[in-house]
């Protein structure tokens, strides 16, 4: 006689486990202080939202948008940009996994740039008031939003510098040092990486033309300080990018 099939119920799907989890996200340690204990950072899981894929070119803020969350970047990068009253973009800056993107609208509650993905990407979404919450309960984690708050601006100041005082090919070192840094503190190469942006995207954020980009790379790999190939860049100098991003070098 054929025993009828025994249907065994489906597993239960924990919601909790499905959602992001910042202990076990190989970023935290750049997005969050050191030294919180498994209670604070089982509140801070508890704040935070869906992970939300981003697609290439896809939008994840636009200026003048309701602020409601800040955005943590888990994988991918961004860049944010503003468009001048002639419908002009200026970019801003570049943001890669580790950082947060959205603080821009904290004082005025409304987004100041567009923030689009460079690649396919990855963001947490962190509720704004909650976090504030959590700001009240647990100091380190407010000192360090500080932190990264300063980071910001000396960031923007840096790019006001950039944009300045620097000489075309002074300003381009200047970039790759910065991306240079940046890739080391997140455990990847910092003599080899691609450039996740296009020279067209460099330049506007630089403030030349993409045929002056060209050029520079041109020449940073007939000096020998680079290797180049297409948008993979291997830096075989860094000594001296850095010199002549100080502006002690000579190109």
């Amino acid at each position: 006689m054929i025993q009828p099939i025994q249907v065994l119920p489906l597993p239960t799907v924990n919601m909790q486990v499905l959602r992001a989890s910042c202990s076990a996200c190989s970023m935290h340690q750049l997005c969050l202080p050191m030294g919180l204990d498994e209670a604070d950072m089982t509140r801070l899981d508890a704040i935070i939202g869906r992970r939300r894929r981003i697609p290439r070119d896809g939008t994840l803020y636009r200026m003048g948008d309701l602020f409601t969350n800040l955005y943590a970047i888990r994988l991918g990068h961004f860049k944010t940009y503003q468009v001048d009253v002639g419908g002009e973009q200026q970019i801003t800056g570049f943001q890669m996994a580790g950082e947060l993107l959205g603080m821009d609208a904290i004082s005025a509650d409304r987004h100041h740039c567009d923030a689009v993905a460079l690649e396919d990407s990855e963001v947490c979404e962190i509720p704004f008031p909650r976090l504030e919450e959590l700001f009240g309960n647990i100091p380190t984690l407010l000192h360090h939003f500080h932190r990264m708050m300063s980071q910001e601006i000396t960031r923007e100041q840096s790019v006001m510098l950039l944009l300045g005082n620097m000489r075309a090919e002074q300003r381009f070192a200047a970039f790759l040092v910065n991306l240079s840094s940046r890739y080391a503190a997140r455990g990847y190469s910092p003599t080899n990486f691609q450039l996740r942006m296009s020279r067209e995207e460099i330049g506007n954020y630089l403030g030349l033309t993409i045929e002056s980009i060209s050029r520079l790379l041109s020449r940073f790999k007939k000096e020998g300080w680079l290797r180049v190939n297409n948008r993979e860049i291997e830096v075989l100098d860094p000594a001296m990018l850095k010199s002549l991003a100080a502006g002690s070098g000579s190109c």
